[in-house]
């Protein structure tokens, strides 16, 4: 695997290496991967030298692999005890675990008492019943199919996040009722990525983007210069012919968008996407897409999700009370919002 890997990155970055850049004569290198989290990951980078860009690339991949594989909630993996193995023993038995699965719980209970729930790692009943019907909508159009109502809300007895007991002196995670269990879809990836970043970045990685599947870490600034590192945001309406809604300039911040585009299935022609409001058992239906600027790359996946769930006046008062954080909402008629201070990232 890891042969296979160096070949790859090396193969990626001899075809797109650019000219040089900085009084260094730093280049720009590429990787890309699409084993984690069921996404793809990419890595950006200027360095002084392929190798050099390797060895981070390396770094920063067996990083991620390993939160992936302890945060994962459908595979199992010999010798590890992860997310899927906290849910399979669900009012059985408390489970021993590393401990970034519990600082993952932690973080986020932490962001679902701050969201007033909005954003639920204990809303696993739920999201498998819509991930089930998605699945089956996509593979049989014509028998698509939205969940009943009643079945939402039986899952939804079992959601109560205070059921997931934690007993860190042990290093266990036990879920009380036994038909409840986790996803962490919500903020997992992002988490991953702001750990992975600070990782990287003691190591010497000191100028780069890292992308686990749309949740950007933009690491110092693009070169020596202190040139910000330049971001589009997608449009989420895939026929438009601009690709992007808007571009923002950033240094060592991150940026995540949740949209109505992503994962999703139709039903006699509505769609149906995979960010459900935890109060109505649907998806979210407030506007197209929100982006979130802030310094955590856990916090603005958090936040993303939370903040798709709020009407936009809602989503707009929260988001401008929290410190350093900003959001752009793209309106379901392609109008864009901006929090208070949204639009300072947008000039270079």
């Amino acid at each position: 695997m890891f042969k296979k890997l160096t070949a790859t990155i090396i193969a990626i970055t001899f075809l797109i290496n650019l000219t040089a850049c900085g009084s260094q004569d730093r280049k720009r290198y590429e990787a890309e991967f699409l084993e984690l989290f069921d996404t793809m990951t990419k890595i950006v980078a200027y360095t002084d030298s392929k190798e050099e860009f390797t060895r981070y690339s390396r770094l920063i991949y067996d990083n991620l692999k390993e939160y992936h594989q302890l945060y994962d909630i459908y595979n199992n993996y010999d010798g590890i005890n992860n997310i899927k193995t906290i849910n399979d023993n669900a009012g059985i038995k408390a489970v021993k675990v590393d401990k970034r699965i519990i600082a993952l719980i932690n973080y986020s209970i932490e962001w679902y008492k701050k969201t007033n729930g909005k954003m639920n790692i204990a809303l696993g009943s739920v999201l498998e019943i819509w991930h089930k019907y998605r699945e089956e909508g996509i593979d049989n159009e014509a028998e698509a199919a939205v969940p009943d109502m009643a079945e939402l809300k039986k899952a939804a007895e079992h959601t109560d996040i205070n059921k997931i007991i934690i007993d860190e002196a042990n290093s266990t995670v036990f879920l009380a009722d036994p038909e409840m269990s986790i996803d962490v879809g919500s903020i997992g990836k992002g988490y991953a990525t702001e750990q992975v970043s600070r990782i990287a970045y003691e190591k010497g990685f000191t100028s780069g983007l890292i992308s686990v599947g749309g949740n950007i870490r933009a690491i110092g600034n693009k070169d020596s210069g202190g040139k910000l590192w330049n971001l589009g945001i997608q449009n989420p309406d895939k026929e438009s012919e601009k690709s992007n809604v808007s571009i923002v300039y950033l240094a060592d911040l991150s940026l995540v968008s949740s949209g109505d585009y992503e994962r999703y299935y139709t039903v006699n022609g509505k769609r149906y996407h995979h960010l459900i409001d935890p109060d109505t058992l649907f998806p979210a239906e407030y506007f197209s897409q929100v982006t979130i600027v802030c310094k955590n790359s856990g916090m603005a996946d958090a936040l993303s999700t939370a903040v798709f769930c709020m009407p936009v006046e809602k989503g707009m008062e929260f988001i401008n009370n929290l410190p350093d954080t900003e959001a752009l909402w793209v309106m379901k008629n392609g109008d864009l919002k901006y929090s208070k201070g949204f639009e300072e990232f947008t000039k270079d």
